[in-house]
């Protein structure tokens, strides 16, 4: 069974929802309390056994780039008046084995991850969608996942449960349920169905593992919603012939895409932060009485 050491993060996406804080700042650099979005999922990935990370980016994004580089200006400053805990978290930030490259146009996820072709080569890999943040502090949620394919092969689709007023919002999964274990081998997999179209409740939340077979599948993959080669379209292809396991990670997860949830994520990592999580709950239930 091949190791999964790679990972591939899409962050080329322009941000829009976010208008006008995200004109000029990659959506990706927008802090949940002090910390980018991005460097969240990067630790995450780390943390889950990952050695290469690939980013993909865009136009607009050298941000992202600046802030996983060294800062000789910054860190000359932090040693001189020996602010020796933040020198060390910058240069932290600097070492990680962070590659780029870029989408040069929008054609969608499934058109990001072709991009990571010839990173990859043949070995299976990490995908984490910079939109889903998750908190688990025993066991981050792509570590489950590769402990899933570890022990079935496969690629792993990362899946929790919705309501059934949600499942419009997601691309849900179809299959059969392995008795014991937790999973759904796939047999489909349906991108925004309405109610009565959803085929279960288990929705993919931006966490996967996947063969490179898929990269042969989405070069062939024509064009579907919103004209962009969609991931969805590919997966289900793919399930035809390997092996396809949606799992439903442990986790609290944020959709940090979108305002209300990434407010979510500020007020809640906040609230879990020693330096800050007493005198902010305070400062929340004086506001709110």
């Amino acid at each position: 069974m091949q190791k999964i050491k790679k990972a591939v993060i899409p962050a080329a996406g322009f941000g829009t929802r976010f208008l006008p804080a995200t004109k000029a700042t990659p959506k990706e650099m927008l802090p949940i309390v002090d910390k980018p979005t991005i460097q969240y999922i990067v630790e995450e990935a780390l943390s889950s056994g990952i050695e290469e990370i690939l980013i993909i980016s865009g136009h607009a994004k050298r941000a992202i780039e600046d802030h996983f580089d060294s800062a000789p200006v910054l860190e000359a400053m932090l040693e001189e008046k020996h602010k020796d805990d933040l020198l060390k978290m910058v240069r932290e930030t600097a070492d990680i084995n962070i590659h780029y490259i870029r989408q040069k146009y929008m054609r969608g996820l499934g058109d990001a991850i072709l991009c990571a072709r010839s990173f990859m080569g043949d070995d299976p890999f990490a995908v984490l969608l910079g939109d889903d943040v998750v908190y688990n502090q025993e066991k981050p949620a792509l570590k489950q996942l590769i402990d899933i394919h570890e022990a079935y092969g496969g690629s792993v689709l990362g899946c929790q449960l919705v309501s059934d007023e949600e499942v419009s919002a997601y691309g849900v999964v179809a299959g059969e349920k392995i008795t014991g274990a937790g999973l759904l081998k796939v047999s489909d997999m349906v991108e925004k169905p309405s109610v009565d179209e959803a085929p279960s409740n288990m929705a993919v939340m931006g966490r996967y593992i996947i063969s490179s077979s898929i990269f042969d599948i989405l070069e062939k993959t024509p064009p579907g919603k919103g004209d962009e080669i969609q991931l969805t379209d590919a997966l289900k292809v793919l399930a035809k012939s390997e092996p396809v396991w949606a799992y439903c990670f442990d986790g609290k997860r944020y959709d940090v895409g979108d305002k209300l949830g990434f407010l979510k994520a500020t007020v809640e990592f906040a609230l879990r932060r020693d330096d800050l999580g007493q005198e902010f709950r305070q400062y929340l239930v004086d506001l709110l009485k």
